[in-house]
């Protein structure tokens, strides 16, 4: 039986890496590299530098392979995720079956926490369903941007007694101002809600040196954020953000 470790690496700080995916990592013979293009090297080497910093087992070796690309102009979101993942199991189901032998650990370096806004989990549900079933796989958790982000902001994520709704920006709504983390928002989906009465705690980059934090209220902050992201992703090609937004209490 093969074995494969899906393991957290955090939101970017090679030093958030947990003692138990340290300890992942030294246990696996094959460690998988996505590459998802020149414009994203910057996560390419992040990974490799938190293999050279932690992995002391001899002898692993480092296989790195082209991410299928989402169709991001697909009519459909759906269709297009689903015709992705499509691709991503294939490449996948070739992995394991040509670079692992019977027996061998591979591993899979994740950004953030595998359980939160990652497909991975549900690619390898893919692969078995194909008839790739002779491997088995753990999860190793890591600390996830919105932990990052609450960090870096020095804020609770919950208020007393309130629940907190985390959700993308494409389904951002109102009702959800009270209290919510907003993930994979490609548009600024937050603009829609200047006239609220809210705070917006926003971070990129969280954990590596080009990191870039802003907060305040969001009717005097939205413009500057919004700068602020557009040339950060002109410098370097890509851009991973988070923000919480909470509403003000009342007068």
């Amino acid at each position: 039986m093969k074995t494969l470790l899906l393991i957290g690496m955090g939101a970017g700080d090679p030093e958030q890496i947990t003692v138990q995916a340290i300890n992942a990592l030294n246990r696996a013979s094959v460690l998988f590299v996505l590459d998802k293009g020149p414009l994203t090297e910057d996560l390419v080497r992040l990974r490799l530098e938190i293999c050279e910093r932690y992995i002391r087992t001899p002898g692993y070796r480092l296989v790195q392979v082209d991410d299928p690309q989402r169709n991001s102009a697909s009519a459909s979101y759906a269709a297009g995720v689903e015709d992705w993942h499509v691709q991503r199991a294939e490449v996948f189901a070739q992995l394991i079956a040509e670079q692992l032998a019977d027996g061998e650990c591979g591993a899979f370096l994740l950004w953030g926490e595998p359980t939160l806004y990652d497909s991975t989990l549900r690619i390898l549900d893919r692969v078995r369903a194909k008839g790739c079933d002779d491997f088995d796989y753990q999860v190793i958790p890591g600390i996830s941007s919105v932990q990052a982000l609450a960090a870096r902001h020095r804020i609770p994520l919950n208020l007393i007694g309130q629940p907190i709704r985390i959700t993308t920006g494409r389904r951002l709504v109102a009702e959800d101002l009270d209290n919510v983390v907003v993930m994979l928002d490609a548009h600024c989906a937050f603009e829609a809600f200047i006239d609220e009465n809210v705070d917006i705690y926003w971070g990129a980059y969280l954990g590596i040196p080009d990191e870039l934090l802003m907060a305040g209220k969001l009717a005097d902050v939205c413009e500057p954020i919004k700068q602020l992201r557009k040339a950060a992703r002109l410098r370097k090609g890509w851009v991973m953000d988070t923000y919480l937004l909470r509403r003000r209490p009342s007068a």
